[in-house]
C-alpha cells in the first residue's frame, strides 16, 4: 500500500470513527461501498491472475466513500485532494541555500583569498558539528519528532487542514481526527523527506560558496594571506594542515610548509600572494567535507523516504482493518480469546461475547473461551498450558465481573503476569451485567455502579492494562463503535 491509498484509507477510518450515528454515512452507503470494492478488488484481481489482497479492497473502498462525501459536499472534495506541502519546500529550500553560499562569500574583500577566511570555516565546522550530532543521535535516543515542531509535522505531512465553516459537525470532527493520526503514522516519512531536504540544502549552500569562489576568480585577481592578533604562522599552518588534508591527500594538489604560511602574514607582506592555490584548496575540501557527504546523506534519506511511500507501513491487525477484510473474505476471520477469572459465563452472556466480537471483528469473528481461572490460584499456574503469543488469535482480552471487588494479590497478580507476557498487548474486558441485575432498581444503583466502574478502571490503569466496560445481557448498552476497538496494554 502506496502513501496515496493509505492516506485515503487513514481519512475514511477517521471519519468513520467520528461518524458513530451515521449521519454522513449510512448504513446503505458503507455496504454499498464494501460490496461494490469487493466486486472492483475480485475483477482487478482476476485481471492481473493474483489474489484480492486487503490492499485492493481498502483501496477500492475508500475511494468509492471518498468520492460519495465529495459529491455530497464539495467543501469536502478540496480537502480530500490536498496533499503534503513537501513539493515546494523540497525545490525551493536548495535553491535559496545556493543563492545565499554564493553570498555568503562576498562578506569581506572581494579581491582577497583570506587564509583564515570565517565564512568558509563557518560552513566546514558547522557540518563536522551536524555530523557528530547525527552520530550521537544514533546511539542516543532523540525525541519523537526531533527538533521539529509537531505544528511543523503535520502541515509538512498533509495533515493540517483548514476547516470549511459550512462542512458538517461530523465530518470536520473526522478530519480533526485525521489530523492527529495521520501526522503521527507519516512522522518516520516526514522525518525522512524532511532530512533529505536539508542535506541537500547544505550540499546546495557550498555549492554555491565554491561557485562564487571561482566566478570571481575569472573577473578579479585574488591575493591570498591572513591576519591574526593571537596565532603566529606555526599555529596557522597547523590549523591549514588539518583543514586541507583530506584535499591534499585525494587530489592533485600542492601542499605547503610554515614557510609559505609565514610569507603570507598581511602584515608582512601588505600586497599577499596569487590566490588560485588557496582556492583550489578551499574548493575541495569544501567538496570533500561538506557537498559529497551531504549528498550522501540526502541519496540516503530519499531512498529511506521513498520506500516508506511506496510501501506506507499501515497496520492493517488493528480491529477497522480485520472486520472490514473479515467482511470482504480477504483475511481469515478474526479470533477474540477470552480468560476469565473467577467468572463463569451463561448460555445468553456467551451469545452477549459473541456479539461484541462481532461489532469488533465483522460477521465472520469467532470467539475462544477459556475455562475460567480459579480465585486465588497462582497465575502462572492457571495459564501453564496457554500460549499467550499465538498467530492465529487476533486479541486476547481478560473478562471480569464488575460485581466482585479487585484485589492487587489476586486479580492485580492475574493481570500482571499476562502483560508481561504479551508482547502485542491484552485487554480488559469488565461485564456489569452481574451488578446491574443484582441492584435493578434500588435506590442509588447508579451512584454505586458509577463508583465501581471508577474503581476496576482505575485498578486496572494501574497494571498498565486500561479496561473496557461491556454488558454481556445487553450489549447495545456499552456499544463498541466501529474502529474503536479495546484497549490494549502496553509494556512498561
Amino acid at each position: 500500500m502506496n502513501e496515496q491509498v493509505a492516506r485515503d484509507v487513514v481519512l475514511v477510518r477517521a471519519i468513520e470513527t467520528m461518524d458513530g450515528k451515521h449521519e454522513v454515512l449510512s448504513d446503505d452507503d458503507r455496504l454499498y461501498a464494501s460490496r461494490s470494492a469487493k466486486e472492483l478488488a475480485q475483477w482487478q484481481a482476476s485481471d492481473s491472475k493474483s489474489a484480492v489482497t486487503t490492499e485492493h479492497f481498502l483501496q477500492q473502498r475508500a475511494e468509492q466513500i471518498l468520492k460519495r462525501l465529495s459529491e455530497r459536499t464539495p467543501a469536502f472534495a478540496a480537502i480530500a485532494r490536498r496533499r503534503g506541502g513537501f513539493k515546494a519546500l523540497s525545490l525551493g529550500l536548495p535553491l535559496l541555500a545556493l543563492v545565499l553560499g554564493a553570498a555568503v562569500d562576498r562578506i569581506g574583500d572581494p579581491h582577497r583569498v583570506d587564509l583564515l577566511s570565517a565564512p568558509l570555516l563557518a560552513i566546514i565546522g558547522w557540518n563536522m558539528l551536524v555530523y557528530l550530532l547525527l552520530m550521537a543521535w544514533v546511539l542516543v535516543p532523540a525525541r519523537k519528532n526531533g527538533w521539529v515542531s509537531p505544528a511543523l509535522m503535520r502541515r509538512l505531512s498533509g495533515a493540517q487542514l483548514s476547516l470549511p465553516r459550512k462542512l458538517p459537525n461530523v465530518l470536520a470532527a473526522g478530519l480533526t481526527n485525521f489530523s492527529l493520526q495521520w501526522s503521527e503514522l507519516s512522522a518516520r516519512l516526514t522525518q525522512a523527506r524532511l532530512a533529505r531536504t536539508m542535506h541537500l540544502a547544505a550540499a546546495m549552500f557550498a555549492v554555491g560558496a565554491v561557485l562564487s569562489l571561482y566566478a570571481r576568480g575569472f573577473l578579479t585577481q585574488y591575493v591570498a594571506g591572513w591576519e591574526s592578533t593571537f596565532l603566529n604562522a606555526t599555529q596557522v599552518h597547523g590549523i591549514l594542515s588539518v583543514l586541507f588534508a583530506p584535499a591534499v591527500a585525494l587530489l592533485p594538489l600542492e601542499g605547503f610548509s610554515i614557510a609559505d604560511i609565514e610569507a603570507l602574514q598581511f602584515s608582512k607582506v601588505p600586497t599577499g600572494a596569487g590566490g588560485a592555490k588557496w582556492v583550489h584548496l578551499y574548493g575541495a575540501t569544501l567538496l570533500l567535507l561538506v557537498v559529497l557527504p551531504r549528498l550522501v546523506l540526502a541519496g540516503v534519506a530519499h531512498w529511506r523516504a521513498q520506500r516508506m511511500s511506496n510501501q506506507f507501513p499501515l497496520d492493517l491487525e488493528q480491529p477497522y482493518f480485520r472486520k472490514l477484510n473479515g467482511e470482504a473474505g480477504t483475511t481469515a476471520p478474526a479470533l477474540l480469546r477470552v480468560l476469565p477469572y473467577s467468572y463463569t459465563l451463561d448460555e445468553a452472556r456467551d451469545k452477549g461475547l459473541a456479539q461484541i466480537a462481532v461489532t469488533l471483528f465483522g460477521d465472520q469473528a469467532r470467539v475462544m473461551l477459556r475455562p475460567s481461572s480459579g480465585y486465588g490460584e497462582e497465575a502462572v499456574d492457571m495459564l501453564r498450558d496457554l500460549s499467550v503469543i499465538d498467530a492465529n488469535v487476533t486479541e486476547t482480552a481478560v473478562l471480569f465481573s464488575l460485581a466482585a471487588t479487585p484485589e492487587k494479590e489476586n486479580h492485580g497478580a492475574f493481570l500482571d503476569h499476562l502483560v508481561r507476557a504479551s508482547k502485542r498487548g491484552i485487554a480488559v474486558l469488565i461485564d456489569e451485567s452481574a451488578l446491574t441485575e443484582r441492584s435493578g432498581a434500588q435506590a442509588g444503583a447508579d451512584v454505586r455502579l458509577a463508583e465501581r466502574i471508577a474503581l476496576w478502571q482505575q485498578f486496572c490503569q494501574f497494571h498498565r492494562a486500561p479496561a473496557t466496560i461491556v454488558n454481556l445481557l445487553h450489549p447495545e448498552r456499552r456499544p463498541l463503535e466501529l474502529g474503536a476497538g479495546l484497549s490494549l496494554s502496553k509494556a512498561s
